[in-house]
């Protein structure tokens, strides 16, 4: 028998007699019996029978099958019941008397030498489950451990008897493809089914005969069309999660019939249609989440009277329409979920339960909220969560507010309340997300607002706020937006001092004044608009200090004598300079001039490619400088810059062709890009998309300077980033070299040209505070592009090597917008992009819409470098534990779903930040590179919510679990 016959479970038959009785054997199909060995006294024979889909074939073992066997521990059960009646019930034990002692030693020998062989029989529940685990295994079953009895298998759990299993859990193993028939659909006694977190397409026919099954979970697989109505034939089911799947159509009736069903999870699907009606009839629900589907309609007329159980209900981002009336009932609710649909009526009724958590943002709700008191059958103590942002809310704040003490979100914008004061926060000393933006807000800024030491968000925008700005300081505050208010005077010192410790802050549109002298001029156009940066003598308090009054007059006319002559050196060595400099620059420039009177084309050549300049003369070709449109650069001054574009000056090859660096006359260092691909449109089409591309300014985007029609070749001209890219930045440079420095304090932002540029890459990259700046201005970049450009600037091509480090190290993106030039060839080869950032809708032709990318594409790229600054790893082809075949995207995703997301994190920045927060990113990460790209969140979203603390943490318990 060869090993390939053996991979099924072989059950062995041991059989006795003497020379004067035939041996009984009981097997179906025989094809053969031939014994393996007479003794001149005894027989005795060792039988085998192998399992086919077929047939059962009984055939003699050789000595060398029993040898294997022996040393198969897949294959053989060492903990058989070696007294099975089935197995030595026609034994003839007695002593014979021709047979001596020769037969009893035989028999001693073979129990002794075979009795780990004996294995599961067929058609029992261990063949059933080890034949499920064989067929589904991708490419990994030899990991599996079927070793010992089945009952003893990881994940598999039996009854008291050890005969038939009741729990099966088989999560994150890899199994993939449609459930076979005959296996897990023969477990008659099964209880719990567990199989999440594979890649699991269908059920088998046999599936819905599982009668006795009470927690099914299949969420996180790639279940596709409709749900089956033969789910309402488990009548005992209690729970159901079939969260994160690709199902469609509508939600079948029969689940009404699962009266015993306590939770029922069907969200981040495709469901269609409305809610059936029959789910009233399952009284016995205390959980139901039904979001991010494509639900529609109304609610089922008696849907809370009902489900007076309820506990979890979670309907957010459907198409649902309803009335508070709907919720009547649910004495029990503790999180209500509604936003994003379309329920109307008055919020007052709403807070009539022991609610924990309210979201009903995003909606059509109306009514005064200051109704709603303090009374006995609304506990605001429990309250952690509010969310009632864009509705049509009106009237004043809430009373209650004051006995809200465990509150942690509150987010009121976007409503039409009456023009009020600041709200009471005396009491809320846990709030962590406060944002009021757009709420009618009058007055000034409490200076109380200080005693929220927890909070991490406030966003005050777009209110009528007056007055100063309160001298608070808030350790934890990332993120803080005051604009479009009418607030005056001096931003306080003690804030200006903590901007450096934020993720993101605004003070836009007010009549501000401030002393930026240690502010970055983006941040200055950005964040500060309309707003006076001047730094008077009062904003250094060293002038007050007092001083000796004696000699006074002599040692000041003493520093203005010396200032004067340091003053006329300095004029006389920089005129000397100057004129010496130009000299030089004049005959170098003329006599490299002179070379170009020859006419072209001009040729060039890379390790990737090559391209050609087909003009005439070099000198002929103008260059256009946006923002220097009267310095006459040419063709010719590009091939000075750029050494006749020498590859010593060569930077990178990016994906529209090779990056060189140069200095133009005058001082102006560039990056060029030569588009190589080719283009579908005219010259004065290319001209008009890169002038607009010129006129897209960003803080986190590289800007494009110029550029130059070569012939048919066009050239990009941008401004020269001297720290390269973030790829270089994270795998060729040395890393984890700690300075003489501590950075670990984060106490390199204090002076960004101090030389945080030299000694960045071996300091401030170990640490969390620096990635999470790198990620941060990565996204506000994508963000940008997406949302604040119309149309709508798809980059299709995100990955590290993208992103550029310029003198302060903010991350930039390049090559925005290129692919406009190309027309829409380009497009297609997405597909053979870079590895690892590769969408996966790109990687299935059958399935992609290759011309017509979207943002989501972009969102996937993004995810990428985030798990790449998280983990340290590259995309592909690099060291991930446990999972040696991986790609960066599925080993994280899988230790996200498996709950160990911190093993990812690269040990050089382990401890140099909260690792809930870094854990939190991973996360972000994990949904940004979803398989659907539906299932992507927009950049918008990322950026409104910046690792946002407990509040992620808050959401990831309640939506993503």
């Amino acid at each position: 028998m060869s090993r390939g016959q053996m991979s099924r479970p072989t059950r062995t038959v041991l059989l006795a007699s003497n020379l004067n009785r035939t041996p009984q054997i009981n097997c179906d199909s025989i094809s053969r019996l031939q014994p393996l060995h007479a003794a001149r006294h005894g027989a005795t024979m060792f039988w085998t029978t192998t399992s086919f889909a077929t047939a059962t074939i009984c055939k003699p073992a050789t000595q060398s099958e029993l040898n294997h066997r022996l040393h198969d521990h897949h294959l053989c059960d060492r903990h058989d019941r070696l007294h099975d009646s089935t197995t030595l019930g026609n034994l003839d034990l007695r002593p014979n008397p021709k047979m001596g002692f020769g037969f009893l030693g035989s028999f001693l020998l073979l129990t002794l030498l075979f009795k780990p062989l004996v294995s599961e029989q067929p058609n029992t529940d261990g063949s059933f489950i080890f034949d499920f685990l064989q067929k589904m295994y991708s490419n990994s079953s030899k990991d599996y451990d079927f070793s010992g009895p089945f009952c003893s298998w990881r994940g598999v759990s039996c009854d008291v008897k050890r005969e038939n299993v009741v729990k099966l859990e088989a999560t994150s193993l890899g199994l993939s493809g449609v459930i076979p028939d005959n296996t897990i659909g023969k477990l008659t006694k099964l209880e719990t089914l567990d199989l999440s977190s594979n890649k699991i397409t269908a059920f088998p026919s046999d599936f819905w005969s599982l009668g006795t099954l009470k927690n099914l979970n299949l969420s996180f697989n790639q279940f596709s069309g409709n749900l089956p109505s033969n789910m309402g034939n488990f009548g005992q089911l209690q729970s159901l999660d079939l969260s994160f799947n690709n199902f469609s159509g509508s939600i079948p009736e029969a689940i009404s019939s699962l009266f015993s069903l306590r939770v029922l999870n069907l969200s981040q699907n495709g469901f269609e249609s409305t809610i059936p009606l029959g789910i009233s009839l399952c009284r016995s629900l205390v959980s139901i989440d039904f979001s991010e589907n494509k639900l529609n309609g109304s609610l089922p007329h008696d849907f809370g009277a009902a489900l007076t159980k309820l506990e979890f209900l979670n309907l957010a981002e459907n198409e649902i329409e309803g009335r508070h009336t709907d919720f009547s009932g649910m004495k029990l609710i503790r999180y209500l979920n509604i936003s994003g649909n379309h329920f109307k009526g008055s919020v007052v009724d709403v807070f009539e339960r022991p609610l924990e958590v309210i979201d009903l943002s995003r909606n059509q709700f109306h009514g005064h909220i200051a109704e709603v008191s303090f009374s006995s059958t609304f506990n605001w103590s429990k309250l952690v969560y509010l969310d009632l942002c864009e509705n049509q809310l009106s009237g004043e704040f809430f009373s209650g507010l004051n006995y809200a003490h465990n509150l942690k979100y509150l987010n009121l914008a976007q409503n039409r309340f009456t023009k009020q004061r600041f709200l009471s926060i005396n009491m809320l000393s846990n709030l962590e997300y406060l944002n009021l933006s757009s709420t009618n807000l009058i007055g000034g800024i409490p200076s109380n607002i200080s005693y929220l030491s927890s909070l991490k968000t406030l966003d005050l925008s777009k209110n009528h706020l007056r007055n100063h700005i309160p001298p608070f300081g808030i350790k934890n505050l990332q993120v803080l937006d005051v604009s479009h208010n009418n607030l005056t005077g001096d931003i306080p010192l003690m804030l200006l001092g903590g901007l450096r410790e934020m993720e993101r802050f605004n003070f836009s549109y007010n009549n501000l004044s401030f002393c930026g002298s240690q502010i970055s001029s983006e941040t200055l156009q950005s964040a500060f608009i309309g707003s006076v940066n001047s730094c008077p003598i009062a904003a250094n308090p060293a002038f007050f200090k007092r001083k000796s009054q004696k000699h006074r007059g002599l040692k000041l006319a003493l520093a203005l004598t010396l200032s004067m002559v340091s003053l006329l050196v300095g004029l006389l060595f920089l005129a000397f300079g100057c004129r010496r400099k130009t000299r030089n620059w004049a005959v170098k420039q003329n006599s490299y001039k002179e070379e170009q009177t020859i006419s072209g084309p001009f040729s060039f050549q890379t390790d990737s490619t090559t391209w050609v300049a087909d003009v005439k003369q070099a000198t002929s070709v103008p260059v256009v400088i946006f923002e220097k449109p009267l310095l006459n650069f040419t063709f010719a001054d590009l091939l000075s810059a750029t050494c006749h574009f020498d590859r010593g000056s060569l930077l990178a090859e990016g994906r529209f062709g090779p990056i060189y660096g140069g200095l133009l006359p005058g001082g102006v260092h560039v990056a060029v890009t030569v588009l190589v691909h080719g283009s579908t449109i005219t010259d004065l089409e290319a001209a008009r998309e890169l002038e607009y591309l010129g006129r897209i300014k960003h803080p986190n985007l590289v800007p494009l300077t110029g550029y130059c029609l070569a012939g048919e070749q066009r050239i990009a001209i941008y401004e020269y980033m001297e720290n390269g890219n973030l790829q270089n930045l994270l795998y060729d440079l040395p890393l984890g070299v700690q300075t003489t420095e501590d950075w670990t304090n984060d106490t390199w932002e204090e002076d960004v040209n101090n030389g945080i540029q030299n000694v960045g890459t071996k300091g401030s990259l170990i640490t969390w505070r620096f990635r999470h700046k790198l990620a941060l201005g990565t996204a506000r970049a994508l963000a940008f592009l997406h949302h604040g450009c119309s149309p709508p600037i798809i980059h299709k091509d995100v990955k590290a090597s993208s992103v550029y480090l310029d003198s302060n190290l903010e991350p930039r993106i390049s090559d925005f917008g290129l692919a406009r030039i190309f027309g829409n060839e380009p497009d297609s080869e997405i597909a053979s992009g870079s590895p690892g950032y590769v969408p996966p809708e790109f990687l299935q032709p059958e399935t992609s819409s290759l011309d017509d990318p979207t943002p989501k594409s972009d969102v996937y790229g993004f995810g990428v470098i985030l798990f790449e600054l998280i983990t340290g790893k590259k995309p592909v082809e690099d060291d991930y534990p446990d999972d040696k075949e991986a790609s960066l995207v599925s080993w994280v995703r899988g230790l996200v779903r498996r709950n160990h997301a911190s093993q990812a994190i690269d040990p050089k920045i382990r401890g140099t930040g909260p690792e809930e927060q870094i854990v939190e990113a991973l996360k972000i990460g994990y949904l940004c590179t979803a398989e659907l790209p539906s299932k992507r969140p927009s950049m918008q979203q990322r950026i409104h919510t910046p690792w946002c603390g407990s509040f992620c943490v808050f959401s990831w318990r309640h939506g993503l679990h």
